[in-house]
């Protein structure tokens, strides 16, 4: 249980919390860095006489500590590790009953898809899929069985925008929970809590941890009675991660602001590229003027990230995989949010759960490629992109 840190009577500014937040030297020897507590149990004194921690599965040290710290960097009171971003999503539909629905962005990562579609919706769990650029259609699916809206922004490949405020007071004024997945934004571009979410979710593989070297997945909560259902759940179906993935993230958390300036920076810099290359028909970023609902993001986010998406002009299938198969410095793979840059084909790869008739409602063709644009030089991404493209 945490609340931000305060420094006196002034609380610390975002690039301060990722180093410092929620976080205190060990109190054991005064490791600056909390150690990796690799083990399953603790020694008792007496049957309840403990320090805090009794079994691994329900609290470790080295995941209090980071979970304390994603509570810090999302201005929530409470967080929450597991053992994937998917067993993250999984813990917050737990929240639900038979026949409660949940209405969902059409445009979301496939993992998302495939685990409302398979495995909850045999339990009687009934999802909608909705564009969610306009709030009045969000609207027209809610019923009294509406318990959750659960939105990505920027989406999942096709980086749409939805306003987090304006949907919040939607579902405030209808007493249905609202669940953010910040997986692309981080909480150095937009703090989701602050706009009036219920639930902020991240799969902590990507940006937070940041050197593709974890698995991890993550909630943060403001509210005590919502936190301690989560936890319930975290401890009851047991999904969690181990200590020293819970080390590597919070690790990469305390670089977090310094690596998303440049993946911010050099995103600007591929896409105006690929918008102005005679051979692309298509780019998505939500800092293009045109993009749609621009001016929201622009409101709700500081910066526009490194994530973009493009179609090769034509729109062929083939043309699209000779890029990908052709790049040197970007990658193919699956994933993102590293400080390498990645390259992915959605339709047959991060997407390739959904039915291709519904991926492409959404505007995920089969042309479509997808970029993690990392840290390194922007010239040497550029010239990358350039002679796999020409």
């Amino acid at each position: 249980m945490y609340r931000n840190l305060v420094m006196g009577k002034r609380q610390l500014k975002f690039n301060s919390r990722t180093i410092h937040g929620g976080q205190a030297p060990d109190e054991a020897y005064g490791a600056v860095m909390p150690p990796i507590y690799q083990t399953s149990t603790y020694a008792q004194s007496t049957p309840g006489g403990h320090k805090g921690y009794e079994y691994s599965r329900s609290a470790n040290p080295t995941r209090t500590a980071l979970e304390n710290s994603l509570a810090s960097i999302e201005n929530g009171n409470y967080g929450l590790a597991f053992g994937s971003g998917l067993a993250a999503i999984d813990a917050v539909i737990k929240l639900l009953s038979p026949g409660d629905e949940v209405i969902s962005t059409s445009d979301l990562y496939g993992g998302s898809y495939r685990i409302f579609k398979k495995i909850f919706e045999k339990f009687g769990i009934v999802f909608h899929f909705v564009g969610m650029q306009d709030t009045e259609e969000i609207a027209k699916h809610i019923s009294a069985k509406t318990k959750l809206i659960w939105l990505e922004t920027p989406t999942n490949p096709m980086m749409n925008i939805i306003d987090i405020m304006s949907v919040s007071l939607l579902a405030r004024k209808h007493k249905i929970l609202l669940a953010v997945d910040n997986t692309f934004a981080t909480p150095y571009l937009q703090l989701p809590l602050d706009l009036g979410a219920d639930i902020v979710m991240h799969s902590a593989t990507k940006y937070l941890g940041g050197h593709s070297d974890v698995v991890l997945g993550a909630l943060v909560v403001k509210d005590k009675e919502l936190a301690e259902q989560l936890y319930f759940i975290q401890n009851a179906s047991g999904a969690v991660c181990g200590p020293m993935d819970s080390f590597l993230v919070l690790r990469g958390i305390k670089t977090l602001h310094v690596r998303m300036q440049r993946h911010c920076e050099n995103g600007r810099a591929v896409a105006e590229y690929l918008a102005n290359h005679p051979k692309i028909e298509k780019v998505f970023w939500p800092g293009f003027i045109d993009h749609p609902n621009h001016e929201v993001a622009k409101s709700q986010m500081k910066d526009f990230g490194g994530m973009i998406s493009f179609v090769p002009k034509g729109g062929n299938f083939q043309d699209a995989i000779k890029i990908v198969e052709k790049l040197e410095l970007f990658t193919l793979a699956e994933s993102l949010g590293g400080v390498e840059s990645l390259a992915g084909h959605p339709a047959s790869m991060t997407h390739a759960s959904i039915p291709k008739e519904e991926r492409e409602k959404s505007g995920v063709v089969d042309a479509l490629i997808r970029l993690s644009v990392g840290i390194e030089d922007k010239e040497d991404l550029i010239e990358d992109l350039r002679q796999a493209i020409e």
